[in-house]
């Protein structure tokens, strides 16, 4: 299985496919609009996660240039009913980031938003996504290693807003650059700052 190339973007074809050449090898990576854009010009050196998918009739790679990008693609595919182009679709809508803010705030709209996402589909991304992916919420940073800071935290102090009755925007402009990994002084934080709005 693959799991990253380093090497130099030869060429990008129309249907967002990258050609990337490892120690004289050229692989055929599928990425989305955006990653293909910021991988930069042609003839520059790349890196990117890779999501080796095996069928029965084909191998294709999928590449990401974050890693948290991969999991999130990963955790898409495991849910029921979505392959590898829907997957896609929907992180070149969504990014990471943004994928966390719709599944904490249940929002349907903005699934739909992606091409071939109907309400029932997105429903039923939003209930399994919710227990596959621990994403940052609000710009807060994974870590190397997968994990990440005050996720715990600040999703406590995020349902305890929500269920004070306070509005996903409202819980999203006060929990915006808040730290720590504390959910007392956290939610005690947040309060104050709903209190000066």
């Amino acid at each position: 299985m693959i799991g990253s190339l380093r090497g130099c973007l030869l060429e990008r074809f129309d249907l967002g496919e990258v050609l990337v050449e490892v120690a004289g090898v050229g692989y055929r990576v599928v990425v989305t609009p955006t990653t293909a854009v910021r991988l930069g010009d042609v003839g520059t050196e790349v890196f990117l996660h890779v999501h080796h998918h095996i069928r029965e009739a084909d191998q294709t790679l999928y590449g990401f240039l974050e890693r948290t990008e991969r999991a999130c693609f990963e955790a898409l595919l495991s849910a029921h009913g979505v392959g590898p182009s829907l997957a896609l679709s929907v992180l070149g809508v969504h990014g990471p980031a943004e994928l966390a803010r719709v599944l904490a705030d249940d929002d349907l709209a903005a699934l739909c938003l992606v091409p071939g996402v109907g309400k029932k589909t997105a429903a039923r991304l939003l209930v399994e996504l919710k227990n596959s992916l621990d994403l940052p919420i609000d710009g807060v940073p994974a870590t190397g290693d997968g994990t990440t800071v005050g996720r715990t935290a600040l999703s406590e102090v995020q349902e305890a807003l929500g269920g004070l009755g306070y509005s996903p925007d409202e819980v999203r402009a006060v929990l915006v650059d808040l730290g720590g990994d504390d959910p007392a002084t956290l939610l005690r934080e947040a309060l104050q700052r709903l209190a000066r709005v």
